[in-house]
């Protein structure tokens, strides 16, 4: 199975490539295929894929509040050109989204039907996202996911140690409640289902589907769990304070729930993602580690 994923410097990219072992895999990022410009599709044509797995996104956040147009021309328009091209060629198409669909007002989990209102322009333009893919490739995959994390790139683990690093304590929100996923937990689950695609073995089996860890908590609480845990593999721990949203105030507004009910994808592929206690220690022992090596080169 040939497998082109578009991204190659995000958290979920690189997962990807580490994850897979036997496919032929190859990422493909800027410059050489660019979502937001709608270039590269020569590559995609060279290198003619089974399956595509779109992993690239505009997924800056607060900056999306003033880079709006910036944001819909990845998420939306970037994301629909490449679901066009795999539907023109008859290949799968595996699409991620995010829980920044919702507003969070929900006292549950979200479900697939749930009614979606984006707070925010990085909500929207994934949310428009979603529908366009799904417009121009109807037998896509669209996965949203949430909180993800990873040895990668900029997320809340690695900025949680530097910070321990730095600071005689730190100041979490403790009423914002959702799924910490590692992104190499979301990889091994993407692949699946485009190895399950590719091979035919679920034919009706498109639309959306979320795709998270099992088990959910707060940010303070996930905080003071990879603090735990830091301590456990020597590396300096302090104390997590909880404050609320109002306290930390951010251009873009936050949903307070983004938990994510995944018995669907249970049913439609059979399987389901590890708990994240399962998968935090071993993504905070991989970060220490290697943070410690680079360490005792610079020491050399």
């Amino acid at each position: 199975m040939k497998v082109l994923v578009a991204g190659s410097r995000g958290q979920l990219a690189r997962a990807l490539v580490e994850v897979e072992i036997e496919a032929d895999l190859r990422a493909f990022g800027r410059p050489k295929l660019d979502l937001e410009t709608k270039t590269g599709s020569e590559w995609i044509e060279a290198f003619a894929p089974d399956v595509i797995i779109n992993a690239a996104a505009y997924t800056a956040v607060d900056m999306a509040e003033k880079d709006e147009a910036r944001a819909f021309a990845v998420n939306r328009d970037g994301a629909a050109w490449l679901a066009g091209i795999a539907a023109a060629h008859g290949v799968p198409f595996v699409h991620v989204s995010t829980d920044y669909v919702f507003d969070g007002a929900k006292s549950s989990a979200y479900v697939e039907d749930d009614a979606t209102r984006p707070l925010g322009v990085y909500g929207r333009s994934k949310l428009e996202g979603e529908q366009a893919v799904l417009q121009v490739c109807p037998k896509a995959i669209v996965c949203r996911t949430a909180w993800v994390y990873s040895a990668y790139g900029n997320n809340f683990v690695k900025t949680m140690l530097r910070l321990a690093r730095e600071r005689d304590e730190l100041r979490v929100v403790d009423d914002q409640i959702g799924n910490p996923t590692s992104a190499h937990d979301i990889a091994t689950a993407l692949l699946a289902m485009a190895r399950t695609m590719h091979l035919g073995a679920a034919p009706n089996s498109c639309g959306i589907f979320h795709l998270a860890a099992q088990g959910d908590l707060t940010w303070c609480g996930f905080a003071r769990e990879i603090m735990r845990l830091a301590n456990s593999v020597g590396h300096r721990a302090v104390p997590v304070m909880p404050i609320v949203t109002a306290e930390y105030p951010t251009p873009a507004k936050r949903p307070a729930n983004s938990r994510l009910n995944c018995r669907k994808l249970q049913a439609e592929f059979g399987f389901v993602l590890p708990h994240w206690q399962a998968s935090l220690p071993v993504v905070v022992s991989r970060l220490v580690t290697e943070a410690n090596s680079r360490r005792t080169e610079a020491d050399k």
